[in-house]
């Protein structure tokens, strides 16, 4: 009897250790599939990460908005609403500490720094992750990028449903930075 209760406590454990992981992956599918593309102008730099490896540190150009409450403290939550410009190119339509209703297109941020009439923020996917070998040459390559000084010419590819956004890739003058790195 004992031994048929383990195994069922067991049989829920790893049915909880694949079903998780696998939440996780759909939802990430379903906002590539679902949500609304947006284009993001980044600078990146090229740190590490003991565990997870080499990556891309992404400073967006829309890091902060001008706004007349003040009482934003760093390291909240805030809601930043977008919208696209011409280009797809996305711009901070408004932020709030509060979830808007008539308002569908939004990530969640972190509080950077709060000044008289501006919050500064960090969006969540500030980090894309890269093959050991070629992060070094992508960092090499977007520096390169940079010093064209070509307007648009460096952006993540970002896709963003209700909240929740997937970065999928970075750019640089319209091909993948996966791919520039290889010619």
């Amino acid at each position: 009897m004992k031994t048929t209760y383990i195994f069922v406590l067991f049989v829920v454990v790893a049915l909880v250790q694949i079903f998780v992981p696998a939440q996780m992956v759909k939802d990430s599918e379903d906002t590539l599939s679902l949500g609304t593309k947006y284009h993001f102008k980044t600078r990146p730099i090229d740190p590490t990460d003991p565990y997870r490896g080499k990556y891309i540190t992404l400073d967006f150009d829309i890091n902060s908005f001008s706004t007349s409450d003040s009482t934003y403290v760093r390291g909240d939550d805030i809601y930043v609403y977008l919208e696209k410009d011409t280009k797809d190119f996305a711009t901070v339509k408004k932020v709030s500490k509060e979830l808007l209703d008539n308002e569908k297109e939004y990530v969640i941020a972190k509080v950077t720094a709060s000044y008289q009439d501006r919050v500064r923020f960090q969006l969540p996917f500030n980090k894309f992750y890269m093959e050991e070998t070629k992060a070094y040459d992508a960092e090499l390559a977007y520096t390169e990028a940079v010093r064209d000084s070509l307007p648009d010419n460096v952006y993540a590819l970002v896709y963003i449903k209700e909240g929740e956004a997937v970065l999928k890739d970075v750019f640089i003058n319209e091909i993948s930075i996966q791919k520039y790195v290889e010619k």
